[in-house]
């Protein structure tokens, strides 16, 4: 069995499939039991009308019987609440076998999804991502519920319709079942090529979505409008709908072609029915009913065939939807946490980098080439000899501050990926407490370490559901106590909604300062022992640093930190400050110790923080405010 590619070609799909694909559905096996019996029941029932119009038209009619008429009419309304009864029923059990293997599949697909590295994220496209969780999951949930189904009711109705022809009249239910293998022929030279434009399409669908995705995103909408680019996007969009469209016409032509065919073999079976039955009515060997009930049951019996000559393209797109969504569970997550790892307990904040090399991961290990372009292809592997950190190596004490400066793609924010493992070292480690990091607990290295970033990323939800994500048992008292110490409050206490204010996607309601000090007040509310600061006050101007002197201070206060800053503020009170360039720490020591060098950092503070000093000189005259004075109402919440 093959596997449709977008340029036309073929990949096998794997062996065993069909039975991993039962193999996730037995937890429904019950259900699917009683579906069958039900189903067997649904097809009893389909045959009882044309064998009551025969007694009607060969023995109530002829006999002028009416009470046995009016029992046969009641009978046919009797039977079509029975079966409308149990067609409920079918449908109860289909329904509840397809949404549950819905939730399954994609409960399972986002779990596993949200535990991927940073790296798999960076490579992959969120459109095509998004096509696996919702097309191909119920793509996939079709080969168990209606393709099953289906199986099941057609063999059923083949069964039993074939059991009561062959009972009433065998010459007639012989001649019916010498065109079944006419159906074969369409079906071999239609159905491989309606399967592979399906697939194609789910392919076209996927690029599509893709984009969608990325324009309709606050950001990528933002973009477009700044570049005015409207009629370019809705070019490039109308391309990738277009070849969907394209696609769907010809499936829609091949798939009707197919069902044509199926008619005219159907046809060729009713005319050799009534041509013989014809005869042997006027022959005097049937009667009239025989053959008008066979002419009901003829439409049982070529019905279920089509749909099992069809079942071949429905079986094999259904397992490609399967396979899809197995590629992505299959998929494992570069981190992971180890059967024996141990938890942080009452972390103190040591950290230790101990010669740390790295180099961002490359290759078919990262991300699944099919989610990063559509095509089924080998990634790229990176060069071996590109290193982004090279011997790294310093020691945080507890309670300690550190700061990392030097020029941009120096390596600073790589080294604070590495502490809470959005990445994991290629070489040496990172200690907590002494601890590697890749041998703790993920959920007590999260709890022991905190970052603001400098793109502090907000749902589109309310403050307080922001806000109470670090800790969702937080109390609104706990919450306010952050806002005080991160000096947000105020902004919040003057809105309409207050801490029910919406901020929008991405926090796009909020200022850059606005949405910083929410995510300072987020890390305060999740109380770590270790802080990371990556570029943290890189969007506040004067006034908003001015503010945030005391959430800083309470953010910093009895926790090791890692602070990567542009800000003069954030660096001269480091305890050590580290200038990291190329990927190696090329001077270290306090502010004073490194000025006195005249090396690296000095030219740096030349260059980047003269100006800076003058205005920090001036803001700390103004200010009332004293370093370490923070107001205890402020910072309750850590008592």
């Amino acid at each position: 069995m093959m596997q449709p590619r977008e340029d036309g070609k073929s990949v096998p799909l794997p062996k065993g499939l069909v039975k991993r694909v039962y193999r996730f559905a037995r937890s429904y096996r019950g259900q699917i039991g009683i579906l069958a019996i039900v189903t067997l029941v649904m097809s009893g029932l389909g045959v009882l009308p044309p064998l009551i119009i025969k007694f009607i038209l060969d023995s109530a009619i002829p006999g002028r019987d009416q009470g046995q008429l009016t029992l046969l009419a009641l009978a046919i309304v009797g039977v079509a609440a029975a079966t409308g009864l149990v067609a409920v029923g079918m449908r109860y059990l289909t329904s509840r076998i397809g949404e549950g293997i819905i939730f399954d599949l994609r409960v399972s697909l986002f779990n596993h999804v949200q535990r991927q590295p940073v790296s798999f994220f960076t490579r992959t496209q969120t459109g095509s991502l998004m096509s696996r969780m919702n097309g191909d999951v119920i793509g996939a949930q079709k080969a168990v519920t209606e393709t099953t189904a289906g199986v099941m009711s057609t063999v059923g109705d083949l069964l039993v319709t074939a059991a009561v022809m062959f009972a009433l009249e065998w010459r007639l239910a012989l001649a019916a079942l010498t065109v079944i293998p006419l159906f074969v022929i369409p079906t071999k030279k239609v159905a491989k090529i309606v399967q592979q434009l399906v697939q194609r399409r789910m392919e076209r669908d996927a690029i599509m979505n893709n984009q969608m995705t990325e324009r309709f995103h606050i950001g990528g909408a933002l973009l477009v409008k700044l570049f005015g680019n409207y009629d370019r996007e809705t070019d490039v969009f109308a391309s990738k709908a277009g070849a969907v469209r394209d696609l769907g016409v010809k499936t829609a032509m091949y798939g009707r072609m197919l069902y044509m065919s199926f008619a005219i073999v159907s046809a060729v079976g009713t005319a050799l029915v009534f041509w013989m039955g014809g005869r042997m009515v006027i022959n005097g060997e049937i009667t009239q009913g025989t053959i008008v009930a066979f002419s009901l049951w003829l439409t049982r019996l070529f019905g279920p065939i089509t749909s099992l000559s069809n079942l071949p393209v429905d079986v094999k797109s259904a397992l490609v939807s399967f396979n899809r969504v197995f590629e992505v569970l299959d998929f494992p997550s570069s981190i992971q946490q180890r059967p024996d790892a141990v938890d942080v307990a009452e972390p103190r904040g040591e950290v230790t980098f101990d010669d740390v090399w790295f180099r961002y991961p490359g290759g078919p290990g990262v991300s699944i080439a099919s989610l990063e372009d559509g095509r089924v292809d080998t990634l790229p592997v990176q060069d071996e000899d590109t290193w982004t950190l090279a011997g790294v190596s310093f020691r945080i004490a507890p309670g300690e501050m550190m700061a990392l400066v030097g020029p941009s793609g120096g390596g600073k924010t790589t080294i604070a990926s590495l502490l809470p493992r959005l990445y994991d070292t290629t070489e040496g480690s990172v200690r907590i407490d002494g601890h590697d990091v890749k041998d703790v607990t993920l959920q007590s290295l999260a709890d022991a370490v905190g970052t603001v970033s400098q793109d502090a990323h907000l749902f589109h939800d309310t403050i307080r559901v922001n806000l109470a994500y670090a800790r969702p048992s937080a109390t609104d008292d706990e919450i306010i106590a952050a806002t005080k110490a991160a000096q947000i409050y105020p902004l919040i206490k003057s809105l309409p909604d207050g801490l029910d204010t919406m901020v929008g996607e991405r926090g796009y309601r909020l200022s850059g300062g606005e949405k910083q000090r929410l995510a300072i007040a987020r890390l305060l509310l999740k109380d770590p022992s270790v802080v990371i600061l990556d570029e943290a006050t890189a969007h506040l101007d004067s006034e908003s640093e001015s503010l945030i002197q005391q959430a800083l201070a309470a953010t910093l206060r009895n926790r090791s930190s890692l602070v990567i800053a542009h800000r003069l503020s954030t660096i001269t009170g480091a305890d050590q400050i580290l200038v990291v360039d190329g990927g190696r720490i090329v001077e270290r020591g306090t502010h004073r110790e490194l000025m006195q060098a005249g090396g690296a950092y000095e030219e740096l503070y030349r260059t980047q923080f003269k100006d800076e000093a003058g205005r920090q000189l001036a803001m700390e005259a103004e200010s009332t405010y004293v370093p370490g004075d923070v107001d205890p109402a402020s910072t309750e919440i850590f008592s």
